[in-house]
């Protein structure tokens, strides 16, 4: 790897992007969505964006074409990787941390507070999220059928309350509890710095572009107060 940059040069950064075919079309995920997002952030850091790259896929792949070429034009200029979110670069705990390991310098533009160690335990929470939401699903799976449920295809049932409604309930409720701690630590990371008023921590947020929990609006002291008094609960 190229060396980093010394302190207060000017700092070169790749944007990386990535959907996978079923996201496509969820506004939220989509590629302008992430390309305006990374590209705001750059500009808040000051930062010069010298290529972009995206990939259409898994992000359980780490041979993504696109993925692998900004890889090599970071190791090329001795750039920043950035993207939306670290899901974005890869799903798998081990590959961020191989990548650190060997110098790259990686960024997420929805954790602008982030280091190098934080990054590495959300992206550990992250893989272990999912082996626990896939272990709860071929449990659920096998105590329906261990029920005699007929499982695959389009049966025509429909229950009353369906299964799927709970699930989608429950990923909202632990998705909001995931975006309260994240602005948490955001937050008290502020606060380490210098920054301890709410209405001061709300436009050092708005500033660098953090989205509020609902993901519309800005940033207010009632929402930073909402922040600090859900994670302490």
């Amino acid at each position: 790897m190229r060396p980093a940059l010394p302190h207060g040069a000017a700092r070169l950064a790749v944007g990386l992007y990535r959907v996978s075919t079923a996201e496509q079309d969820h506004s939220g995920l989509g590629l302008e969505a992430q390309q305006a997002s990374v590209r705001a952030y750059i500009e808040a850091q000051g930062w010069t964006l010298v290529a972009e790259y995206q990939d259409v896929a898994s992000g359980k792949d780490d041979r993504r074409p696109g993925f692998q070429a900004a890889l090599a034009r970071c190791r090329q200029l001795g750039a920043v990787l950035v993207a939306a979110r670290l899901d974005r670069i890869t799903r798998r705990a081990h590959t961020l941390s191989g990548l650190l390991e060997d110098g790259y310098q990686i960024r997420a533009a929805d954790m602008p507070g982030a280091d190098d160690l934080m990054m590495r335990i959300y992206a550990a929470m992250a893989q272990k999220e999912r082996e626990l939401i896939s272990e709860r699903t071929k449990a659920a799976l096998a105590a329906a059928k261990a029920r005699g449920a007929v499982l695959g295809g389009d049966r025509g049932y429909r229950p009353p309350d369906g299964p799927s409604a709970i699930a989608a309930a429950r990923a909202r409720r632990e998705g909001a509890e995931r975006t309260a701690h994240r602005l948490a630590l955001e937050v008290e990371r502020l606060r380490t710095d210098g920054v301890t008023s709410q209405a001061a921590i709300a436009r050092v947020l708005n500033e660098r572009g953090v989205p509020v929990p609902s993901g519309h609006g800005a940033w207010t002291h009632t929402t930073v107060a909402r922040v600090v008094a859900r994670a302490a609960g």
